[in-house]
Formats: structure tokens, sequence, C-alpha cells
């Protein structure tokens, strides 16, 4: 047998075995990705499934939030939506998109457990150490009695979620005149305690959101729930992972 007869004989091995190798990698995704995806209850989705150029910072699976500490279901940074829910908000960020803005989620799905664990804390009223970042201005024992905290949230029904807009060409968050969570009057629409331009960057991610079947939230700029929900009177409780 000549050298390069034994040559292209060892070179369709190698090619042989490298599909071979190819098949069962995409095998292997296929499948991990089936997992994680059955990880869920049926009717949700994990928001960058859907929308892959979203940014996430979810601020309860981290210190860094009104409570200070990893919140209770909180066990992975990853934001999770309604099927209905996060279609509508791929609308809203291709539309964004258009206008060279990705969406960044703070917050979207929250178990039960997360917000029994808020009410914990709000009636722990010894426990001040985020006061500075998150409610300069409150004393802690008002926070129910505004509104802040509650024994029930819309995101725990799991069609509501907590954003802002990351400029594409810059990588750096719009201005919004007040941070995520931030408990005071300078978060509501149409307070008169922001810029022109402030109020601008505001509207760009309100106008996108309402067009694509949300709701305002007239306290916190970063809040919309889907108006119709699918699960409007279920609160889940499933951790988030």
């Amino acid at each position: 047998m000549s050298k390069s007869v034994k040559t292209k004989g060892k070179n369709k091995l190698i090619l042989r075995w490298s599909l071979v190798i190819l098949v069962i990698l995409a095998l292997l995704a296929t499948g991990a990705i089936i997992s994680n995806q059955s990880s869920l209850p049926d009717g949700f989705v994990y928001i960058t499934d859907v929308i892959p150029t979203a940014q996430l910072e979810i601020r309860y699976c981290s210190n860094d939030n009104f409570c200070g500490t990893v919140i209770d279901g909180y066990e992975a940074p990853k934001a999770i939506l309604t099927v209905e829910a996060a279609q509508a908000l791929k609308k809203a960020a291709d539309a964004l998109y258009e206008q060279g803005y990705f969406i960044k989620i703070f917050d979207a799905y929250r178990p039960q457990r997360a917000v029994n664990h808020f009410i914990r804390w709000a009636k722990d009223l010894d426990d001040t150490k985020m006061k500075e970042k998150y409610y300069p201005e409150l004393d802690k024992s008002v926070l129910f009695e505004l509104g802040y905290i509650a024994e029930k949230s819309g995101h725990s029904r799991g069609s509501t979620v907590d954003l802002t807009l990351v400029e594409i060409s810059s990588g750096e968050e719009l201005d919004m005149g007040s941070g995520f969570d931030f408990f005071g009057k300078i978060s509501n629409h149409g307070t008169d305690l922001i810029t022109e331009e402030q109020e601008k960057n505001r509207n760009i991610l309100r106008d996108a959101m309402v067009e694509a079947g949300f709701e305002v939230y007239p306290e916190e700029w970063w809040h919309y729930k889907l108006k119709d929900e699918p699960y409007p009177d279920t609160y889940f409780d499933f951790p988030v992972k």
C-alpha cells in the first residue's frame, strides 16, 4: 500500500471521529439546554433565552440591595418571566435596540419567599445598613405605610420586570435621575426633581414598554407589568436558579 493511500485513510478516520465528536457535543449541549429549561414550571422562560442581548444585574442575588444581603429564593443571578411577558419584552427590546440601546434587567419573576424576606427585614427597624443608598430621606418604619414593601408582589406572578437602558455605543447606563429601588419621590414618573435629559431617558424606556403591552407603575420608573398577564391571581414560589 502506498504512503498516499495510507495518509488518505488516516485522514478519513480523523474526519469520521471528528464528526462523531461534534455530534456528541451537540447532543450534550442540547441536553443541557433542555435540562436547564425543564427546571422551570410550564409557562416560564429565562429572559436571556428569548432576548440574548439582555444584560442582567440581578440585585437580589447580591448584597447590593436595600436589605444588604442575598434574598431568599435567589439561588442564581438569572431573570425569569412568563412566556407571554418575555415575548412582549422582546418586542420592546428589539425596538430599543434599533434606537441604540440594550435592556438591563434588575429583577423579573420574584419568589414569594423573597417577598417574605422583605417583610421580615422591614419589621427589623434596627437594620438600616443600606439606608444611605436606598432610602436616605425616609424612616424605615414608614416603608410599609408608603407601599414600598408589601405582603404580595406582582413580580411573584411572573409578568413584571424591573429594568433600565444601556447605550450600546458606550456601554453605559442611561441617567434616569435615581437608581433602581431608590425609595423616594425622585423615582416617580412625572417628578419635577429630575432634569429634562433624565426625563427624556425615562420616556424612551416607558414608550417602548407601553407600546409592547406593559403598564407603567407611577412610583417607580424601572417597574413594568404586562397588561394581559397570564396568571393574575397566582403567586409563585419556585426559586430563581
